[in-house]
């Protein structure tokens, strides 16, 4: 007797679930993210304390070595990190062949992936190899990011120096000057409050391939195609985007309110955690209200914090770390084209220590779907159809 099987009920997920909002995928010792509390802790330690004074070198070591370091640990973890800098002189002249008119994250996302074909352990996932790639892969970011910008500008790219820290070096390898130091401190602090943040989209998705047992640069790759989303990593763009367009304190209410009407998603609001405030937005409209100030942008700031003021009591959405971020990188220079970029620049970090978690213990991340489609249906053959 054959048995019958019955179809399965249809039933859609709740809103948050579709998202896999609230939903726990694995255990990490990495960050905690405590949303009603407004708080982000690496490692233990409170974004709070570590934005009044860690360097990004600091976190990076934190974040992979699950210890701040000595000042020992550090200098000899800058050294090395310094050290290797360099990219190989065939990918540089590759990113010279490149359209000037392809996105910069697509940019990285090949060449990135590209750094493997010059690393004669590449397909490894073997826990120290990958420890090794990710300081390399980190210390390298910087110098193709800032490579790719001079190459658009028909500029030729600048050597990395040893002598500077991560921050002032990329700023360095952007004018070939040394940067004052505001942009310094304001790049560093970006840098900091940026590096990781739980299972955001990109690191799952790094998580996702790593668990596959797929090699580092193939992890980090996929993190990057996610990042390059408009929803994750492109938000600062838009909201500098914005207040270019605006360009006069006199019209922020005009636009913000036809923004409303006309039911416009007004970019650097909002956040799937945190719903009261977003820690890291205090501390950077700090820093953007300094460095607004150092170059004769405070229209830029004024502006902004006007927006948050119309927003916020409308929506009921606090700003997010995207929001200030975009005046803070835009007064130190940095073309609006490179703030995805500089998001990876910072992130990558994370990646890092995600992979080498995830490969430490893994287990094959392999969901489910809630399947919402036809059942039973009878197949009618090609000619009767």
């Amino acid at each position: 007797m054959s048995e019958t099987i019955s179809a399965p009920t249809k039933k859609q997920l709740p809103p948050g679930q579709a998202g896999l909002e609230d939903m726990i995928a694995t255990d990490s010792s990495i960050c905690f993210i405590d949303g009603p509390r407004c708080r982000l802790i690496y490692r233990g330690y409170s974004i709070d304390d570590l934005a009044k004074g860690a360097t990004f070198e600091e976190i990076f070591y934190l974040l992979i070595f699950k210890k701040l370091p000595s000042q020992s640990e550090l200098s000899a973890f800058s050294a090395k990190l310094s050290g290797l800098r360099g990219v190989e002189p065939k990918l540089i002249e590759r990113m010279t062949t490149i359209p000037k008119t392809v996105h910069p994250m697509s940019v990285l996302r090949s060449i990135i992936s590209a750094l493997s074909f010059f690393d004669p352990t590449a397909e490894s996932s073997e826990y120290n190899i990958a420890l090794e790639k990710a300081i390399a892969v980190t210390a390298q970011v910087p110098t193709l990011i800032a490579a790719w910008n001079r190459i658009c500008a028909g500029q030729k790219p600048i050597e990395p120096r040893k002598d500077l820290n991560h921050s002032a070096n990329f700023l360095y390898m952007l004018t070939g000057k040394e940067a004052d130091p505001v942009s310094v401190e304001g790049l560093n602090l970006y840098l900091v409050l940026l590096a990781d943040h739980e299972l955001n989209a990109s690191t799952f998705a790094a998580r996702v391939t790593a668990s596959t047992l797929s090699d580092y640069y193939s992890a980090v790759t996929t993190a990057i195609g996610a990042l390059k989303g408009p929803l994750h990593g492109g938000a600062n763009e838009q909201v500098m985007k914005m207040l270019l367009e605006i360009n006069d304190e006199n019209k922020v209410d005009d636009y913000i309110k036809d923004a409303f009407a006309q039911k416009k998603k007004i970019m650097g609001f909002g956040h799937r955690v945190y719903k009261v405030k977003d820690p890291r937005s205090p501390i950077l409209k700090e820093a953007s209200k300094k460095i607004c100030d150092k170059t004769g942008n405070s229209k830029l700031y004024r502006m902004s914090e006007k927006i948050e003021s119309l927003v916020v009591p409308v929506k009921g959405l606090p700003s997010n770390v995207d929001f200030y971020s975009a005046t803070l990188l835009y007064c130190m220079g940095i073309p609006t084209a490179l703030f995805t970029p500089m998001f990876l620049m910072s992130r990558i970090s994370g990646y890092s220590a995600h992979y080498l978690e995830q490969i430490a213990d893994n287990r094959l991340i392999r969901p489910r779907a809630n399947y919402t489609g036809d059942m039973d249906l009878s197949y009618v053959p090609l000619d009767k159809r």
